[in-house]
């Protein structure tokens, strides 16, 4: 019986934390062959960072063929996340207004509520929130990097807590695929608003 408690557990610890992450299905099942490398972003003092120390860290890039401000838009209109993340279901701003240190979103995703506070914003180069979620600490921060080809989108997390560290091989998995999705769903609704 004690097995039985422990893998429901796990369970709904792994669906809380990619409900936190913000889990989307994917447009395409093709992983990368290898981790991409992480881009050459500069960051600042006092720049958010993810705890490096975490028991679970996902790191995903996707060069997407859009404008910058388009990118920006999508990825900070958390209240159309929705229309083009299959898995949120709804997300409401307590903070009135663009995203700003300190805004507060709450959002539903795979029956869960989720509640984030944005962290850092400089617009159209960096973006982070986090948060705890029943004793899962969660940063979350993307960085924006136009290049040649298009923008470079390079985004990392970050799971600490007593449940991560209980159940670091799942929640590692998990992390990984909810951040494959949310990069290939954000790259697909991008391009799609895009003209060619």
């Amino acid at each position: 019986m004690r097995s039985l408690t422990v893998a429901k557990f796990a369970a709904a610890t792994t669906a809380l934390l990619l409900a936190a992450s913000g889990t989307a299905y994917a447009f395409t099942d093709d992983r990368p062959a290898a981790p991409a490398p992480a881009p050459a972003s500069v960051t600042h003092a006092g720049d958010v960072r993810i705890d490096e120390s975490a028991p679970v860290i996902t790191r995903e890039n996707i060069l997407i063929h859009a404008p910058l401000p388009t990118i920006w838009k999508i990825q900070t209109d958390v209240e159309n996340w929705p229309a083009w993340q299959p898995n949120v279901v709804s997300v409401v701003k307590d903070t009135p207004g663009r995203l700003r240190p300190g805004s507060v979103f709450r959002w539903s995703t795979e029956g869960l509520d989720i509640t984030s506070t944005v962290k850092q914003v400089k617009p159209g180069k960096r973006l982070a929130w986090g948060g705890p979620a029943q004793g899962i600490t969660a940063v979350h921060v993307w960085t924006f990097t136009p290049t040649r080809d298009g923008v470079l989108v390079h985004t990392e997390e970050s799971w600490t807590g007593a449940p991560v560290t209980a159940n670091q091989a799942p929640l590692q998995t998990a992390l990984d695929n909810s951040l494959h999705n949310w990069v290939n769903n954000l790259k697909h609704q991008a391009e799609t608003q895009t003209p060619k």
